[in-house]
Order: C-alpha cells, then structure tokens, then sequence
C-alpha cells in the first residue's frame, strides 16, 4: 500500500472474502471514532456493517500514509450532506469511500499547497468514487426497467445505452453511466436529489478493463462542459465497474495508470492504535446480526 501519481490512492477491498470473527470485530472497533460506532450498531445485517466498517479503516489508513498523522489523531467528521472529510488542520487531502456488490473502495490524494495554504485561492481539487456491480436482479424485464428509469438520464445517454448490441451490453452501459452520475454528485455533494437528466455524460471507450484505465468521458451540466473534471473509469473484476471523478486536479503524465489496488484485512490495521476501548458486548450483539448474503 503507497501513494502514487503525485499522492493518489486507488483501493478495493473484497468484502465478499472477509467474515470477520469476533477478535477481528475487537480489534475493528476500537480503531473507529464513538459517533461512528453508534452509526454502525445500527444497521440491521451484518454485510452492511462490514462494508461500512471498511471504508472507515481505509479512510483512516489513507490519511496515516498521506500526512504521517498517528492514526489515533486522525479525526474525521461529516459535512451538512453527510460525507466524512478529515477534521484536522494543516494537512491536505481529499478522498471518499464506496461500497456495492462484493466490493468496497477508496479513492484518495494529497492536494497541492500554494504559499503554505491549501490551493490560495485557486478551486479546491476534490475527488468522489462510486462503483457498480454489472447485474440486474429486479424481476422486471429490461426496458420496463429503463422505462421507470427514464428520468434518471439524458436524452444524449439513453442514446448510447440503447444503441448497445444485446442487453448485456446495453444494461453495462446504463450502470456504467449511473456509475459515473454517482461520483460526480458525489464529489459535489448535491445527492441523487437533483434533476440527473441535466448531469450527462458522453462515453467515448465503449470497453473497459481491469488493467488500465480510461480517461476520456466527458460531462456536461445543463448544457454546459465541465472544463475542470476529469473522470477515470475501469473495471475491479468483470462484474464490477468503476468511477473516479477528479474536480480541479491536474492530469497526470500516465493518466491510465490509477488502476485498483487490491488489499486485504492486515493492511488495513497494520501499525494500527487504538481509539477506544475494547467493547465485548457491543461486538457479540454485531456477531448475533445475520448476512443478507450466502458467500
């Protein structure tokens, strides 16, 4: 696990493959903040908590590699639209955290200073990350599924999707497409509440793949190009697909070069303090919750 690219991290981590024990959930709990606990007693399965207890790990790893920060400094906190940034001064970076399918993952970078200061006066670069698992499992048939989805995409993007050759790969360009939709509001932090047929975004790579990585979607927003985004795209496993979207971030001499790193569990804590106290009651009512999933 290291920075590259000029301070950038490409994470995922296969949530499918960890069933933590009840030591692991010890240990895991006790490297998280208190209001963060609290969140996460609340959910009612336990793939749900894993998924989420992930991306806090990566999060806190992230920024121990990124500032030299101990981890039991670091300090995370949410904004008024509920996404977790890095409360402590004088450090830079920006990073977000997603999970669905059999995946959870992490995009991160160091931003740059200007005068001891983050950027001066220059746009604030930002980041956002959203992955898709390529499958439909809603019973109903593909076009009736597009149809009730019709306000969710442009004009321009339904073009595209439809115009694919079967409907595997019509149904891989419509979540491809979600895909990038989720990590631009995302990044800007408006939710999936805004009008999303204003949000489209021109494909130009029909094929994605595992070992590189394609830069040149475009986006527009209300009928307007976004000059300063840049959005990377590529898949972890043939089943999932992924978005990065990069506001005000300079392009890097190897743009393809951002692919995902795969990590594992003893990574994620090694050289890892403690926050808090071991809390065996708290653990034991995790491991009584059941797993929606089988494998």
């Amino acid at each position: 696990m290291s920075l590259r690219n000029g301070g950038h991290v490409r994470w995922a981590f296969d949530l499918a493959g960890w069933r933590p024990s009840l030591a692991d959930l010890l240990l895991v709990t006790s490297c998280i903040q208190p209001e963060e606990k609290n969140r996460l007693q609340r959910f009612v399965f336990r793939d749900d908590f894993n998924a989420s207890c992930i991306g806090r790990l990566m999060m806190r790893r992230f920024v121990h590699l990124a500032t030299d920060l101990a981890y039991d400094e670091i300090e995370f906190d949410r904004d008024a639209k509920g996404k977790p940034f890095l409360k402590n001064e004088g450090v830079a970076v920006d990073f977000n955290v997603s999970h669905q399918g059999r995946y959870a993952v992490l995009a991160g970078m160091v931003t740059p200073r200007i005068g001891g200061d983050v950027t001066g006066d220059l746009p604030r670069p930002k980041i956002g990350i959203d992955v898709m698992k390529l499958e439909y499992s809603g019973g109903k048939s593909l076009d009736e599924f597009f149809r009730l989805m019709t306000r969710n995409f442009s004009d321009d993007e339904w073009r595209y999707i439809r115009s694919r050759a079967d409907d595997d790969a019509k149904l891989q360009a419509f979540m491809r497409n979600w895909c990038l939709k989720e990590s631009y509001v995302k990044n800007v932090g408006v939710g999936i509440t805004v009008d999303l047929r204003k949000i489209s975004f021109r494909i130009r790579t029909d094929e994605l793949a595992r070992d590189s990585v394609v830069c040149d979607s475009t986006l527009r927003v209300n009928d307007e190009p976004m000059e300063n985004w840049r959005f990377e795209e590529s898949l972890i496993d043939r089943d999932h697909c992924v978005a990065v979207s990069l506001a005000n971030v300079p392009a890097p001499a190897d743009q393809g070069g951002n692919c995902f790193e795969l990590i594992d569990f003893n990574s994620l804590v090694e050289g890892y303090r403690p926050l808090l106290a071991i809390d065996e009651n708290y653990c034991e009512g995790i491991i009584s919750k059941e797993y929606k999933t089988t494998k």
